[in-house]
């Protein structure tokens, strides 16, 4: 994995300030109730922006680098990623033993009505599980993920996802975690196994 030294702060500044207004877009159009005019002249002004866009393209998102405080970040994250529209974006705290992140979902991620989809829980869950094994020092890509629903996961509340390394066999690490009401109260559980790449050793 190629780590590149962070340039452009104030281009990559912006770019985060867009993703920031596009995730506002996307629950825009999640909630609208506006007429049919008001949604074609939307239209006709995000297809013009989807040009400008595109004048440039990269082939992937924004990759794995050294930010200017000297810490690795990933812009182009799913999960974390502050120039990617898909993300919250999380921001995870590392703790002894494992990580802590403060969430609230939004009504984009509903699956049944008034809930969060079970794979966004999942989605987190598999994140804060990787990040908890970085964490402890056995780095590793999903080998599996057991995820319990114990209750519905209401979006617009606040919530706080944890997970904690558990254990290491060979390239072979554990970890468990979950989603909970800021009184502890438990939403959904995961557990994980994480497999360290035989390329990742050594490098």
């Amino acid at each position: 994995m190629s780590v590149e030294l962070g340039t452009e702060e104030s281009r990559l500044a912006a770019l985060c300030a867009l993703a920031q207004q596009t995730r506002e877009l996307m629950d825009a159009v999640a909630l609208t109730d506006v007429g049919e005019d008001d949604l074609t002249a939307a239209h006709a002004a995000l297809t013009a922006v989807n040009e400008r866009l595109r004048s440039v393209l990269r082939q992937t998102p924004q990759p794995f680098e050294i930010g200017p405080d000297g810490t690795l970040r990933h812009l182009g994250n799913a999960v974390t990623g502050g120039a990617n529209p898909h993300a919250l974006p999380l921001l995870i705290e590392v703790r002894d033993g494992g990580v802590r992140a403060e969430v609230v979902f939004r009504p984009l991620h509903e699956g049944p009505p008034g809930a969060v989809h079970g794979g966004i829980s999942a989605m987190i869950l598999d994140h804060l599980l990787g990040q908890a094994v970085a964490a402890a020092g056995s780095a590793g890509m999903t080998g599996t993920l057991t995820v319990r629903y114990r209750r519905p996961v209401s979006y617009g509340t606040p919530l706080v996802a944890t997970a904690e390394y558990t254990r290491t066999e060979g390239r072979k690490t554990w970890a468990e975690g979950r989603i909970s009401l800021p009184d502890g109260e438990s939403l959904v559980e995961a557990t994980g196994l994480f497999i360290t790449p035989s390329a990742w050793i050594g490098a």
